[in-house]
């Protein structure tokens, strides 16, 4: 396995944020856990009635106990979470979180979303304060993908369409998840420079822009 390496040679904290229930033992993120010592789950608690408030408060403890830089690996509702961690606790672009891969996002803005995810409504909406990857699927059950689309254009993330895979879970067949490492590698490429620094927001979009397209097209497009 490779490693998820920093430009400037360290080794980011890889924190996962799963997202309604928790992540099962064969879900990528409980793998990449499992696989690797540099990367922890946020606890985020009350997994099956999650309370917005609760769980960006997690996110915050987690960011703040770990060591810079922070790469966030989020899932459906976890990917809410980090938005609204990102509305609630401002920072500076690309410190201490330097980048974030946010993989099917749940909608909880359409009427007929489940009763648990109302609470993380309406969507934020604001430009996210490091480069992102999101990643959705054409037939996932919790959001489409013209939702998906729109999602990624006001956080300023770069979208990969991976295709039809479900809800990009344990139930999607994915296991380790090689794709989502790619695309997670490539986020962190756009994380920052080999002194450390963070890249401006432009240079990271555009990093991410290539990068992220060449790996959508090697890993999904072409199987």
């Amino acid at each position: 396995m490779g490693q998820f390496t920093h430009p400037d040679g360290t080794l980011p904290t890889i924190l996962t944020v799963p997202g309604l229930g928790g992540s099962g033992p064969s879900h990528w993120q409980t793998l990449w856990e499992k696989a690797r010592p540099d990367t922890h789950r946020v606890e985020l608690g009350l997994w099956d009635a999650p309370h917005r408030n609760a769980w960006v408060t997690q996110i915050d403890q987690a960011v703040r106990q770990a060591q810079a830089p922070v790469i966030f690996a989020a899932h459906s509702l976890g990917c809410l979470a980090v938005a609204w961690w990102a509305e609630m606790s401002p920072q500076p672009y690309g410190w201490p979180v330097a980048g974030a891969l946010l993989v099917a996002p749940a909608d909880a803005d359409r009427a007929d979303c489940a009763a648990e995810l109302k609470g993380f409504a309406p969507t934020p909406r604001k430009a996210l304060p490091f480069p992102s990857i999101l990643v959705a699927s054409s037939d996932d059950p919790w959001i489409d993908l013209g939702r998906a689309r729109s999602m990624a254009s006001f956080w300023g993330s770069h979208f990969v369409d991976a295709g039809a895979q479900g809800h990009l879970n344990a139930a999607s067949g994915i296991g380790w998840w090689e794709e989502g490492r790619a695309l997670l590698d490539r986020v962190i490429a756009a994380s920052g420079d080999r002194s450390g620094h963070a890249l401006a927001p432009s240079e990271a979009r555009s990093i991410l822009a290539i990068n992220a397209t060449d790996a959508a097209q090697e890993h999904y497009l072409h199987k």
